[in-house]
């Protein structure tokens, strides 16, 4: 029967070639769209920090400097979910083609405008404020650039495939964390830093804010000429309102499902990819430089194949059994992991990538599987609101965890506090999951 069915997909596919290549196009938009994002969102942590004195008076102290750093990073979290918003009505509203075009063509443009702001000699601190802005509007267009672009890619798959299909797309987001490294490292490489007046801090660190907005306009100009609307929203009742049909009734209720599970994969996430790199690693382990770019960089490159490892499981035993018995699996396995690392001065290098490179790899594998489960939780007419928001809204509590740390600090070791965000995330993602149903064969060519 199994080799009946896929016999029967197989003619489908050969009886209709175009739809076929409208469904490579919308997967490789979708992929290169999570890329150009990720791009953008790892620009400033790894390419505008080491050149921030640029843009701030000489005689700063170190308190204010280190909150108007943190704005630079901040207003873009706080830009995502209000693009999501935006985007994702427009999505469900006007189609994904078109918010996907206007919105990569947004953050293209303002990432363009961002390698072109004067320093502090210029403009004053000014000049701070006017970054600040762009980023909170590159934020805002960068939620609503995987608002289109993945339900898109996520309607155009056969059911059958959604799984691998949702792994190999959001393994961009580790691929581009590479790529964006090795762009620093070289420019690092060529252009000196040593002060504000330094060739990197004056315009080294422009070129590759230029390269990330030619990025994103290839992006948009590729959807322009290559990419089909989706076949199903355009067959589907279009609501006047879909944000306020998103959060009542049935629909409501999924979506503060999706956002308790995703919440707590969220809070797991950060400790990879935050705390990990800046606290572990960096400050417990005291790894130098090279030896954190480099350990990094091999534990990306793991993801890279296991996210789409985790999609193709989570399509073979079910997404939600997949989160059920991952959830715990990290509180547990997670926490043994994390525990050697934040305790093991004395380990060797190896080591250590070897434990980071498990840690990140179990710790992150929901992300091969997120991309069609939350798509699969909502109707056609909410879809792109829906996944927006469940996916970005969801990130808001998860991102204040270093004050959950500080927190529980006060009663505990400062590293067996991570331990308990870590258990306190994975067994959230595993109840947030259980909540819901099983998705993995949801028919989207049907009302639901």
């Amino acid at each position: 029967m199994a080799h009946t069915g896929r016999a029967a997909r197989l003619d489908l596919e050969r009886q209709s070639p175009d739809l076929a290549a409208k469904r490579r196009s919308a997967t490789l938009g979708a992929f290169f769209a999570e890329f150009v994002d990720m791009f953008d969102i790892y620009l400033p942590t790894v390419i505008l920090t080491p050149a921030l004195m640029y843009f701030q008076p000489a005689q700063l102290s170190p308190g204010l400097a280190g909150i108007l750093t943190s704005l630079v990073f901040a207003t873009t979290l706080v830009g995502r979910p209000v693009g999501a918003a935006i985007f994702g009505a427009l999505a469900d509203r006007i189609g994904r083609r078109k918010t996907t075009i206007a919105s990569v063509s947004g953050f293209g443009v303002i990432t363009l405008l961002i390698a072109f702001v004067p320093g502090y000699t210029t403009l004053g601190i000014a000049s701070y404020w006017l970054l600040i802005v762009l980023r909170f509007l590159d934020g805002i267009c960068l939620g609503g650039g995987y608002t289109g672009a993945l339900p898109l890619a996520m309607e155009y798959s056969p059911k059958h495939r959604r799984g691998l299909l949702g792994g190999v797309i959001l393994a961009a987001f580790p691929l581009a964390y590479i790529v964006i490294n090795l762009v620093g490292m070289a420019s690092f490489a060529i252009f000196p830093l040593a002060g504000p007046d330094s060739p990197y801090a004056v315009w080294g660190w422009r070129i590759p804010f230029v390269l990330g907005s030619l990025l994103a306009l290839a992006l948009a100009v590729y959807y322009v000429r290559s990419v089909s609307e989706s076949e199903i929203w355009e067959a589907s009742e279009k609501k006047s309102f879909p944000l306020r049909n998103l959060l009542k009734g049935s629909t409501g209720k999924s979506f503060l499902q999706v956002f308790t599970m995703m919440t707590g994969f969220w809070l797991t996430q950060n400790l990879v990819t935050l705390y990990l790199p800046t606290t572990v690693l960096h400050t417990f382990l005291k790894l130098s430089n090279t030896q954190l770019t480099l350990t990094l960089l091999i534990a990306y490159a793991c993801l890279v194949v296991s996210y789409i490892g985790s999609g193709i499981l989570g399509q073979r035993i079910g997404r939600r059994r997949f989160f059920m018995i991952l959830g715990p699996s990290i509180a547990i396995f997670g926490s043994v992991l994390l525990a050697l690392l934040v305790t093991g001065t004395g380990l060797s290098f190896g080591m250590v990538v070897l434990l980071v490179c498990a840690f990140s790899v179990l710790v992150t594998a929901p992300w091969g599987v997120v991309l069609p489960y939350i798509n699969e939780r909502f109707h056609t007419d909410v879809r792109a609101s829906g996944f927006g928001l469940g996916f970005s809204v969801s990130v808001i509590i998860p991102s204040f965890y270093a004050f959950y740390l500080e927190g529980l600090g006060q009663f505990m070791p400062y590293a067996l506090a991570s331990i308990v965000l870590l258990v306190i995330g994975g067994v959230l993602g595993a109840v947030g999951a259980a909540a819901g149903p099983e998705t993995k064969d949801v028919d989207f060519t049907r009302s639901t």
